[in-house]
């Protein structure tokens, strides 16, 4: 049976959507998504992601205050996908995005599924 785990942290606004900033003199990463992501990386690192089967499935889910509030969650998984792989050493590219459900209320979190490949277990 293939595993699964869904992690659910904190969304703390439209700073995590893009993982870095060009500017004239390189690339600048706010200190807050640095932060939101090393604790992302950190509970995920806890699932030994380095022993499943590949590539992952990745659903980021959530639920923000309002409609102006909701990012794009596509642009969220560059962070999230980052942070990933920072944290447990598997690459990026083994990671399949989906958009996931979106509600409304507080306070706001992200739900991250992580999926195991079902099809090379069987």
């Amino acid at each position: 049976m293939a595993r699964e785990a869904v992690v659910e942290i904190s969304y703390i606004g439209k700073v995590i959507t893009k993982n870095h900033y060009k500017y004239k003199g390189g690339i600048y990463t706010r200190p807050e998504a640095t932060a939101w992501g090393a604790e992302l990386g950190w509970t995920v690192k806890e699932l030994s992601l380095d022993e499943w089967k590949l590539p992952l499935k990745i659903t980021v889910s959530g639920r923000f205050k309002d409609k102006r509030s909701e990012p794009d969650l596509q642009n969220t998984f560059e962070l999230i996908s980052d942070s990933i792989e920072d944290a447990c050493g598997v690459n990026d590219k083994h990671y399949r995005f989906n958009s996931g459900t979106v509600e409304y209320g507080d306070p706001p979190v992200l739900w991250i599924k992580i999926e195991e490949n079902a099809e090379v277990l069987r």
